[in-house]
């Protein structure tokens, strides 16, 4: 794998190294030792699968406040995703800063979110399949979530929105917003 630490302190972009031959490729997707070398503490617990029917469809951005705050590994297992890490860290140099990246099926490529960032995304292509670990149990009442479209950060989707829950539709702005200062 090729590590490759974004702007944001503690967001990665991780490319496989594959091993192709005339059946295909093999990949490693995740390996503890390589992850400690650079330093990367993340040890998944939980792994979700999502599946959106509509490409423009975004979900996001997600977060968990204490006692369950996460790091995700994100990868697109099929079709193609634009992939947003958002820092929500109130102590850090890149608070409110964000950064997309294309992951997909073809490029193999993972996004690693740290703890105290928000993520989302938006599928690129009809039926997208995303698949993720995370560092801690989905827990209902530490789940938050900040607006998609917040001017406040200024996330720039590569479409229009096309489907978006209700939830996500509803987060907060950021100027109205409590939780954050807390991670």
């Amino acid at each position: 794998m090729r590590f490759t630490e974004a702007s944001i302190p503690g967001v990665w972009t991780i490319d496989p190294d594959p091993r192709e031959d005339e059946r295909g490729r093999f990949f490693r997707a995740w390996c503890a030792r390589e992850f400690a070398e650079r330093g990367i503490a993340f040890a998944p617990v939980q792994a979700n699968m999502g599946f959106s029917l509509q490409g423009g469809t975004i979900r996001g951005m997600h977060y968990q406040v204490e006692p369950a705050l996460e790091a995700k590994l994100v990868r697109c297992t099929r079709g193609a995703i634009f992939d947003v890490a958002l820092d929500l860290r109130s102590n850090s140099l890149t608070f409110r800063q964000w950064i997309g990246v294309e992951l997909s099926a073809v490029n193999g490529r993972m996004l690693l979110v740290p703890e105290g960032c928000a993520h989302g995304y938006q599928t690129l292509e009809d039926e997208t399949e995303m698949h993720y670990m995370t560092s801690a149990v989905y827990m209902p009442s530490a789940a938050r979530g900040v607006r998609f479209d917040d001017p406040a950060f200024g996330i720039e989707w590569p479409l229009p929105a096309t489907a978006i829950s209700k939830q996500d539709r509803d987060w907060p702005l950021i100027a109205t917003h409590t939780t954050i200062a807390k991670l």
